[in-house]
């Protein structure tokens, strides 16, 4: 299991390839939830996105006899240009197995780091089979997109920079898929600030992980397509045994209450985060009065989206 030790010291290892990104606070958000919100922001983050954290990890803490095999993973996105971003900073060959239906922008942006891209099928099973092939015929490295505890130290740096940034949080409330980013967050939260609330935010239409949460039995990822592109993978066994240790609580958004909190952020805020980053508000402006008076760490994960696409 990870550990804060294992975070801390993943936090020096990748700490000059990555951003502490800043945190941002809007007194107009404030008043909508009655309030202190504080968003800590990762889609100012390398590659857009929190995932470049536990991908750099991964990857330098390969050997060099494997790592010049080269690495491979699966993703719809983020974790894909994440670690087409970490293998450039070690000079090898990076492929990555997307389904065909993934965002154009984000497949254009995993080839501008230098990254091949084979497609698949949009299901787990296309990807994790793709993947096999590649490493079978390459003897690449896998590194999964967060069901690995290197991964998972990665992402638990967030929260060491995001307690340091605003240390009298009494929850953090941060966007659950695969898991890595809240499990990796729950870790290092929990050992800093044992009494602190963690809550995972999720669409109501693919709710796996509050199911899984719900009964201890890990449930498979919900067969639907939610506006949060980056949420539609289920829990691995290994982030599925964080959030356990960890005492995490899971909350649901609608669809139109992720799209208005998405649209909400980059209003006040002023920036471009993508709609699995606008679930976690999603989720305080659907339970009016949770919070009043508490001080509310929001982890906005992720900022790629095709802004071509918007309405101007």
């Amino acid at each position: 299991m990870v550990t804060i030790e294992t975070i801390r010291d993943a936090h020096e290892r990748i700490r000059t390839h990555v951003h502490n990104t800043p945190v941002l606070t809007s007194s107009a958000i404030n008043q909508m939830v009655d309030a202190r919100v504080y968003f800590k922001c990762e889609n100012l983050q390398k590659v857009g996105a929190f995932k470049s954290r536990g991908a750099v990890n991964a990857v330098l803490r390969l050997d060099d006899t494997t790592a010049a095999r080269g690495v491979v993973t699966h993703s719809s996105g983020n974790h894909a240009q994440a670690l087409a971003y970490a293998a450039g900073l070690r000079g090898i060959p990076c492929t990555i197995v997307m389904p065909h239906n993934a965002p154009a922008v984000k497949q254009a942006a995993v080839r501008d780091y230098g990254a091949s891209i084979v497609l698949c099928e949009p299901t787990l099973a296309s990807r994790l089979e793709t993947m096999h092939d590649i490493v079978v015929k390459t003897g690449a490295h896998p590194v999964p997109p967060y069901n690995d505890e290197r991964v998972l130290a990665g992402q638990g740096t967030l929260a060491l920079e995001f307690l340091e940034q605003a240390d009298d949080l009494d929850v953090i409330i941060a966007p659950v898929g695969g898991g890595g980013l809240l499990s990796g967050v729950a870790t290092a939260a929990r050992a800093l600030r044992p009494h602190i609330e963690i809550l995972g935010a999720e669409p109501q239409i693919a709710a796996d992980a509050q199911l899984s949460l719900q009964t201890g039995i890990l449930q498979p990822p919900a067969d639907t397509m939610t506006i949060a592109d980056g949420l539609r993978t289920g829990l691995g066994d290994i982030t599925f045994a964080h959030l356990q240790r960890a005492g995490v609580g899971i909350m649901t958004a609608s669809e139109d209450a992720i799209r208005e909190a998405t649209y909400c952020i980059m209003e006040r805020l002023k920036v471009v985060v993508e709609p699995s980053a606008g679930v976690s508000l999603a989720v305080m402006l659907e339970n009016p009065g949770r919070w009043s008076g508490r001080n509310v760490g929001i982890v906005l994960c992720g900022g790629n989206i095709d802004i071509r696409r918007l309405p101007i």
